[in-house]
């Protein structure tokens, strides 16, 4: 399948699972995940009309995006990786959106940027919400702190993140994480990626986090 043909299927899906809720697809943004891609392998999925793009690291972004951005200068970049907060600055410097705020540090760290800078990308509130200890993300009880030290820094907030556990029914936890959103009156959802991106988009998620399906295997 050409890269036409994989981001075709997908907005299918994106597609079907949107009339199933009964939602206006244009609710969903795709974002096709790069992470550990050359720029080689992102550039056709950019000239077929992909705008928004994930990488999990700032090092990798800064290799790959300058050159591709001045190719394609409406390109939109996702990082969706743990950040650390002593690469708060450069995240805010080459991300349009930060899916991984999940700290009081990171929140300071972030804000001391973008008042430097005066970009402000959108901020995603990452969940751990199957509470696992090797993943990122804050605890449940503590989304409404958080978010309300996110509010009082001014960072533009987006909405919440999460990846369920795997090998379990992402449903429960898509729609907890919603509840989390409705709850706290934010309204974006980062969540679903290739397996499951049909369920979130059911559940109410504004964007999916898609990269196997279009690009395969990481290199």
């Amino acid at each position: 399948m050409t890269p036409d043909d994989r981001l075709s299927a997908i907005r299918d899906r994106i597609a079907r699972a949107a009339r199933l809720a009964r939602r206006d697809r244009a609710e969903v943004t795709l974002i096709a995940v790069s992470k550990t891609h050359d720029a080689a392998a992102i550039r056709p999925f950019l000239a077929t009309g992909q705008r928004d793009f994930g990488e999990n690291r700032v090092q990798e972004a800064q290799a790959k995006w300058p050159e591709l951005r001045a190719e394609f200068p409406d390109a939109r970049l996702h990082l969706i990786g743990q950040l650390q907060s002593n690469k708060a600055a450069d995240a805010v410097a080459i991300a349009d959106a930060i899916h991984s705020v999940d700290r009081p540090s990171l929140i300071a760290a972030l804000a001391r940027a973008m008042d430097a800078t005066g970009r402000r990308p959108a901020c995603f509130l990452q969940v751990n919400i199957g509470m696992e200890e090797q993943k990122g993300g804050c605890a449940i009880a503590d989304v409404p702190a958080l978010l309300a030290e996110t509010r009082a820094a001014a960072l533009p907030i987006a909405g919440l993140m999460a990846i369920p556990p795997a090998g379990l029914d992402a449903a429960p936890y898509f729609a907890l994480l919603a509840k989390i959103a409705r709850d706290e009156g934010v309204t974006g959802l980062s969540m679903g990626m290739s397996d499951d991106l049909d369920t979130a988009v059911t559940l109410g998620a504004t964007h999916v986090r898609v990269g196997s399906a279009l690009f395969g295997a990481r290199a």
